[in-house]
């Protein structure tokens, strides 16, 4: 054994037996217990940051204790190799979207091997290939064969410049945000899938997931949005045309004053034919941003239609309004407004000088108060103003007025979801072709089987708008039982390829079904899915969905795909900047930064290397790009190793926390890592002079003996509990330096004394061996272990050595300490009192006193109270 700690030569070294041994690869074994854990895969965008490595060192810490445990555990892992990223990059590189992607993951695979995460990579996927996407297409045609498929028209954020489809996230300001265009709200057909037909099981389902965090269940509860509601029908006085709208509060029916329409209404459309200012205002609502966020802060706008709707009840006449804060695409595209007990309708009826009409009114006992003045009551009440429904609470409002509308034949009680529908449909180039054709007279039907997949060309020019196979009329031209037919050029969102990949993963090889149902069923579901909560709502919950799709054509049993989800924090760095002279902000690298600490560790000062001239320190702030202040883990691992950055990623904070990059803090996790090494050296030097690798006799151990004994076994108790029950790595490594460092205070003198730190050495390997599996692996075998540490078990607390046949006793007088003495653990309160009054420092400050009482503590303290 070598005397310095080498990482670069130890973690090369094993990482190469890893390798050859194929350590990590498994088979379905009905004979063990399985454990799936799943990180969710990057994105190959050429190199890993430091919120992938924490992520996945993460899973790894936990397969590899699962692995201990005698577990048949799978880790894969494989690439989220479609997207826009992909497009631009290679736009810029003057290259194809595939080299560069296929670059990128050779280059991010070797640096995640760096990182010695134990992956089986023989399960190895990305979801730009062939053999992964022609089984999405597959599912797509079946689904399309069960209705679950269509095909609309669909209003979406156009950017102009980039000739493509843009989420409510890309447009920032108003404008795309890649080009800068101006963005346009368009009509274009995009194909759906029909999630909102599992929206009541998404939602049931979610109380199955009894090891996902509230928040994101919560999160995903609100995104479903089930409500129970009215669909009310509303007849324009010309006695032809009507709309309908849905409500919750049914309640508030007769304090409706005016109707609210989408601008893209079929009846604002009609009406602004010989309307010009409704024609200008429908232009202008086209650039209206559609995300609810935008919609609930923006300026309310409208303009009256000069349609009049009749009120379902009353009969009386209501204006209908074009409003810029009701989306097609959202309900029915039409809501009553009741300003009175709307806050939104209130502010869109004051600044048009609509009325206001209040018909509910705090119940007598409720503490709240009304003041239409100021603002809208929204609060359930009771009916007042509301003829023969006056009187009524809420919920026999909600069932009078639903029971009056369904007599008339205008109403009915719906249940209603937030959930939309998913559109699939991109018009990038770089994604799985959609696997649809179009004939000649118009239909739309699904790629025959045996023509899948529809594969993509990788070989292309990318002109920087204009996707490839659009640009190319013969791609898109082919036929379909002897008449001309037209591909779909329109590619799939990339959710779905990460929807389903957990489910590829346990028959990647597979390659005549989606998924070898035995396989799967022996994996599935996922028992431990690891990822950031940014992915809490969308993937999530496609994932979710299309692991139902999964269920419901025969390829898997279960209902859920992830049994326990972890979300990890961010990882947050210090950042640097200089004011330009337009006020703009230059950030700088912390690597390029000398900080000046004051003596608790906070930063006073901060020089620029390169000019010797401050910085502004602007504090912590999330590793990103836009503020510079990334760590590249490559620089780390080669300065430190990898074990060090494990070390660091699991000790600094539990893993739902963020976790702040401090160098200090880096060295810190090496020096620790570096005191195992020296601490098996010095034990190794040791007993081979005077140690023979004698046994442990239990029966002859001494005190001192005992008590760092009873220290290791209450450790591993505590690590064990920390990694497999609470997952709080930190409070796990804390134990075992807290361990280390009383085994440092003990001194080997004798074969009991070298038997014993051999004995709490090897256990503290094993203890550290899913974090730092590199050192862990040398230092098992240099403790003269035969087989190699990925085949030992997890240590087990021996229960007989934690217990205790002494005690330290803290004698007190008045509260005051005197004395300490160490005494048998069954000793009795009549025992340790009589003790204690021999105790010269006692009876100091007993003696000409009366004794009132004493106070004992079992095992810990007598307080003896005297006066």
């Amino acid at each position: 054994m070598q005397e310095q700690y080498n990482p670069r030569e130890i973690e090369q070294k094993v990482q190469k037996y890893w390798q050859e041994k194929k350590v990590f690869e498994v088979k379905a074994d009905d004979s063990k217990e399985k454990f799936y854990c799943l990180s969710m895969f990057p994105y190959p965008s050429g190199k890993l940051h430091m919120g992938h490595v924490r992520n996945y060192t993460i899973g790894d810490v936990i397969s590899r204790y699962q692995r201990m445990l005698g577990k048949n555990v799978m880790q894969p892992m494989g690439w989220d190799s479609f997207g826009l990223p992909a497009e631009n990059a290679a736009i810029n590189n003057n290259t194809a979207p595939a080299k560069w992607t296929y670059e990128n993951i050779e280059y991010m695979k070797k640096q995640l091997n760096q990182l010695g995460f134990g992956y089986d990579w023989s399960r190895e996927l990305a979801t730009c290939t062939p053999e992964y996407y022609r089984w999405e297409q597959w599912l797509f045609t079946k689904l399309y064969e069960k209705g679950l498929v269509y095909k609309k028209m669909s209003t979406v954020n156009w950017d102009p410049v980039d000739q493509t489809v843009l989420a409510n996230e890309q447009v920032i300001d108003g404008r795309g945000w890649r080009s800068g265009a101006l963005v346009e709200q368009k009509e274009i057909p995009q194909w759906f899938v029909k999630i909102t037909d599992y929206a009541q099981e998404l939602l049931d389902d979610l109380d199955q997931l009894e090891d996902w965090p509230d928040q994101v269940k919560a999160m995903q509860k609100n995104w479903i949005g089930r409500s129970e509601g009215v669909e009310i029908d509303f007849q324009l006085n010309n006695g032809t045309d009507q709309f309908t709208v849905y409500t919750t509060r049914p309640d508030t029916l007769m304090g409706v004053t005016y109707v609210a329409l989408a601008a893209q209404h079929p009846l604002c459309i009609a009406a602004a034919v010989d309307n010009p200012e409704l024609a200008d205002f429908i232009q202008k609502c086209k650039n209206t941003k559609t995300a609810e966020a935008d919609i609930a802060t923006m300026e309310k706008a409208g303009v009256d239609t000069g349609l009049r709707a009749i009120h379902p009840i009353t009969g009386e006449e209501v204006a209908v309004w074009a409003a810029n804060f009701v989306l097609m695409d959202y309900g029915t595209g039409a809501v009553m407004s009741v300003p009175a007990h709307d806050q939104r309708d209130y502010e869109f009826a004051h600044k048009y000088g609509l009325s206001i009409k209040q018909v509910i009114e705090p119940a007598k006992d409720a503490e709240i108060s009304i003041d239409l003045e100021q603002q809208a009551f929204t609060e359930k009440g009771i009916l007042v103003n509301s003829g023969e429904f006056d009187g009524l609470d809420f919920d026999a409002a909600f069932k009078a007025i639903a029971e009056k509308l369904e007599s008339l034949g205008k109403g009915t009680v719906k249940v209603n979801f937030r959930l939309r529908d998913w559109g699939v449909s991109r018009q990038r180039y770089w994604g799985a072709p959609i696997p649809m054709l179009n004939l000649e007279n118009g239909e739309a039907v699904p790629v025959p089987e045996d023509q899948l997949p529809v594969i993509l060309p990788e070989d292309v020019v990318m002109n920087g708008t204009t996707s490839p196979i659009k640009a190319d009329p013969e791609w898109a031209k082919t036929e379909y039982n002897g008449q001309t037919a037209f591909r779909e050029t329109d590619t799939f969102d990339t959710f779905m390829e990460s929807s389903w990949y957990y489910a590829r993963y346990c028959s990647p090889q597979c390659d005549d079904k989606m998924l070898d149902p035995t396989e799967a069923n022996y994996w599935l579901p996922v028992d431990q899915y690891i990822g950031g909560i940014e992915h809490a709502i969308l993937h999530l919950l496609y994932a979710r969905f299309f692991h139902k799709l999964l269920r419901d054509v025969g390829l898997v049993k279960s209902d859920e795909p992830f049994k326990q989800l972890l979300c990890q924090g961010m990882v947050l760095a210090e950042t640097y900047y200089r004011e330009d002279e337009k006020g703009g902000k230059t950030w700088y690298a912390p690597s390029d930064v000398d900080a000046e600490y004051d003596d608790k560790g906070r930063i006073v000062k901060a020089i620029y290397k390169k000019d010797g001239k401050p910085v502004e320190i602007a504090g912590m702030g999330k590793m990103s790009k836009s503020k510079n202040n990334g760590i590249d883990p490559q620089t780390v691992i080669d300065q430190y190793g990898a074990d060090t950055v494990r070390l660091f990623m699991m000790f600094t904070a539990p893993p739902e926390q963020t976790l702040e990059w401090i160098d200090s803090g880096v060295e810190g996790a090496n020096r620790f890592i570096r005191r195992v090494w020296r601490a098996v050296y010095e034990h190794k030097e040791s007993y081979n002079e005077s140690y023979q690798g004698g046994t442990l006799d239990l029966a002859q151990l001494t005190s001192e003996q005992k008590n760092l004994r009873r220290e290791l076994h209450k450790t591993i108790e505590k690590v064990s509990d920390d990694v497999g029950r609470r997952q709080t790595f930190n409070t796990a490594i804390a134990a075992v330096m807290e361990f280390m460092n009383k085994l440092g205070k003990f001194t080997a003198k004798t074969e009991q004394d070298h038997a014993l730190v051999h004995e709490a050495l090897s256990n503290v390997v094993l203890l550290l061996s899913p974090i730092t599996p590199h050192i862990c692996h040398e230092l098992w075998a240099v403790l003269g272990n035969q087989n190699p540490i990925e085949e030992a078990n997890w240590p087990v607390a021996d229960k007989s050595a934690l217990v205790e046949d002494e005690k330290l006793i803290v004698v007190q007088v008045n509260g005051k300490l005197r004395t300490k003495f160490t005494v048998p653990a069954d000793a009795s309160k009549e025992e340790l009192e009589a003790k204690a009054m021999q105790d010269e420092n006692v009876t100091k400050f007993t003696d000409g006193k009366t004794v009132r009482k004493v106070i004992y503590v079992p095992g810990k303290l007598l307080n003896i109270v005297a006066n």
